[in-house]
């Protein structure tokens, strides 16, 4: 258990560390490589945003009507909008957000830095005199953050406005006056709350899985271990992550 607890205690550190670096490295950015980090942040919002809303699209129509399928049964009792908004826009759409960028682009980048190791592309970069936290990790880093952002907010405007379509659309349920009482139940905090859990879990994912990914590895066999441990490290990390925010604010 002691070797246990220090050796959780050192990779928090060095997490922390590597964020710390990669943080640095944007005040201010460095003018020489700037067209290549800004081509790699394209490609990788384009990876993570644009490409996974096939799969956002869905989840969070299904999501939101099914909220409102069942919170509609409860009518009179309980506030639908503000009911179903504090859920969306507080908990659900930040972390199934967080949990899909996770299975698609985490793992991805994962993979990519493990083959990089493995191949001592790594070591190239770095003998050619080239930083690979500037033109590897950083792009990375803010491409995977704005684009975690931005996808949270795509699927809290498709679950409220769109699962009250299907709903609306799709069955005699009372769901009269739904966007009143939506009007009256969000609050900026609330809005604001899951852009800042999703800009920390942007973060977290990315130095996350490059941390593993970056880890020294002498074959190919052991990348889907590595793999496999930033996917649960990201996962664990987020949910932590969330119930503070949430804690913070709300308790």
């Amino acid at each position: 258990m002691g070797r246990k607890t220090i050796r959780s205690a050192n990779r928090l550190m060095d997490l922390c560390a590597l964020t710390y670096r990669l943080t640095a490295i944007a005040f201010p950015l460095p003018r020489t490589g700037r067209a290549l980090i800004k081509r790699v942040i394209v490609e990788q919002v384009h990876f993570t945003a644009v490409q996974a809303l096939p799969v956002i699209i869905p989840v969070a129509l299904i999501t939101g009507s099914m909220l409102i399928v069942q919170f509609s049964q409860l009518s009179g009792q309980v506030d639908l909008g503000k009911l179903v908004v504090l859920l969306v826009l507080r908990e659900i759409g930040p972390l199934v957000t967080a949990i899909i960028v996770i299975l698609r682009s985490a793992t991805a980048v994962t993979i990519e830095m493990s083959y990089m190791r493995v191949l001592h592309e790594i070591d190239a970069l770095e003998m050619a005199g080239i930083d690979p936290l500037h033109t590897v990790c950083f792009p990375r880093l803010v491409g995977i953050t704005t684009a975690i952002v931005s996808l949270i907010l795509v699927f809290d405007l498709l679950a409220i406005i769109g699962g009250y379509v299907i709903v609306s659309g799709t069955t005699t349920l009372p769901v009269e006056g739904f966007f009143q009482q939506i009007a009256k139940g969000v609050v900026g905090a609330d809005i604001a709350v899951g852009l800042l859990k999703g800009l920390f879990f942007g973060v977290t994912i990315t130095v996350t899985c490059l941390y593993h990914g970056l880890a020294r590895k002498n074959q190919i066999t052991q990348v889907p271990v590595a793999t496999s441990k930033a996917a649960v490290d990201c996962f664990f990390y987020c949910l932590v992550i969330n119930i503070f925010i949430s804690f913070v604010f709300y308790v």
